[in-house]
């Protein structure tokens, strides 16, 4: 019998939440209480699944997202998640057949780009998405980082206050949209992610309530908010404990210095996990013996997917003054073609470049890495990724999307 690919119906939807946790080897039966919350992620037409008679094998969703470009601006975007084939189905083409029927709808409905955190590396270079952004976690020795046990608040007027999950959710929104307003690589949260990040809504998963530190300024705004938890470790009577941090955000440099402060002064704490930031963070340098902090984990983590050339790089900002002909290769047949960038701090217009000779030919999953200004093209033209038409592209390539602050992406999906 053959496997249909198809659109997923209310009706399908226990059948299919069955399939993407077999898909990752989780316990493949949810509670009816489980059920019913993972409902509120259904949205007609954005989840789909393969069926091999009247069984799903193979599971894909995707929901509405804006994602923050260079220079602050919001692109929409197709958020790709909960990709799951069933062992038994696996090298049959389903992920293909479901990841083109997305993209084609994604593209239809006008996103820019689509997104995703990839559970394997090797999966989705081939359907044009690359890495955009990275991610780095840190371990903090609080008791070699040299800072002042005296230490009691922030000198500059500002204060920091514990609050509960129910402030978090009336506070945490609009400092989110505030960061994702300077913050490229961010993207949007709705008002099931702020319940189900506060314990409101439990999401199949246990749940320990954490500890959430606001930080005001001194005219009392709300710039920054950290979630932490802690273990309760002692050896020989001496406290050993090891404080997770879940989240930190901030708008200002002051307030993100504040709370790391704040967290590496709690009594007890000897261990510090910072959870994911951006891989240029300046944590370490707020303090005094930044060997005091190392690397525990440094990876890839949203991939990105170009399906609008022209849109994504008019959204963009650019440092540099340049102009260049980009010859996209995308064997999708999204978004390829042979464009003309031409970009200043002040002003970008991309247009189709007809028979302009091309001076870089990339495939799209190469622009699509270097369109949040992580990536180098002068990298990507040494790894052979990239091919320079006119000797110099990829320098002038690298001089316009290139930026100060790398990009970074707070969240999981």
């Amino acid at each position: 019998m053959s496997t249909e690919v198809r659109t997923v119906t209310e009706a399908e939807f226990e059948d299919w939440q069955r399939a993407l946790n077999t898909g990752f080897l989780r316990e493949p039966v949810l509670t009816p209480e489980q059920l019913e919350t993972r409902r509120r992620q259904f949205v007609p037409g954005r989840l789909l699944g393969a069926f091999d008679g009247d069984r799903c094998v193979a599971t894909f969703r995707s929901f509405a997202q804006e994602l923050t470009a260079v220079g602050g601006a919001a692109v929409p975007a197709d958020a790709i998640t909960n990709v799951s084939v069933t062992s038994t189905h696996r090298r049959r083409g389903l992920l293909t057949r479901m990841m083109n029927l997305d993209l084609a709808a994604a593209r239809e409905r006008g996103d820019v780009v689509a997104t995703l955190i990839a559970a394997e590396y090797p999966i989705y270079g081939r359907y044009g998405f690359g890495p955009a952004t990275w991610t780095t976690e840190w371990s903090v020795d609080v008791t070699r980082a040299g800072l002042d046990p005296r230490w009691a608040g922030p000198e500059d007027g500002g204060r920091i206050d514990l609050v509960d999950a129910e402030d978090v959710r009336k506070l945490g929104p609009e400092l989110h949209r505030r960061l994702c307003r300077l913050q490229p690589g961010a993207v949007s949260r709705d008002e099931l992610w702020w319940q189900v990040n506060t314990g409101q809504v439990p999401f199949g998963r246990s749940w320990t309530e954490p500890f959430y530190a606001v930080h005001r300024s001194a005219s009392g705004e709300v710039e920054g908010l950290a979630a932490y938890v802690s273990d309760d470790t002692w050896v020989d009577k001496q406290p050993r404990q090891t404080a997770d941090v879940r989240a930190l955000i901030a708008t200002t440099p002051a307030a993100e210095a504040a709370l790391w402060r704040h967290l590496c002064s709690i009594d007890w704490v000897t261990e510090l996990r910072t959870g994911r930031r951006g891989p240029d963070d300046l944590l370490p340098f707020h303090l005094p013996n930044p060997r005091a902090v190392r690397v525990t984990t440094q990876a890839d983590w949203l991939w990105v997917r170009i399906l609008d050339v022209v849109r994504a790089l008019e959204t963009r900002t650019y440092e540099g003054t340049g102009s260049l002909v980009l010859e996209v290769v995308d064997p999708g047949g999204l978004a390829g073609g042979r464009f003309r960038l031409d970009a200043s701090p002040e002003s970008v217009s991309c247009v189709p470049a007809g028979g302009a000779a091309a001076d870089l030919t990339l495939p799209v999953e190469e622009l699509s890495r270097i369109w949040l200004g992580d990536e180098s093209p002068v990298r990507l033209l040494a790894l052979g990724r990239v091919r320079e038409e006119s000797e110099g592209a990829a320098r002038k390539a690298d001089a316009l999307f290139r930026t100060p602050v790398r990009p970074w992406c707070p969240d999981v999906f």
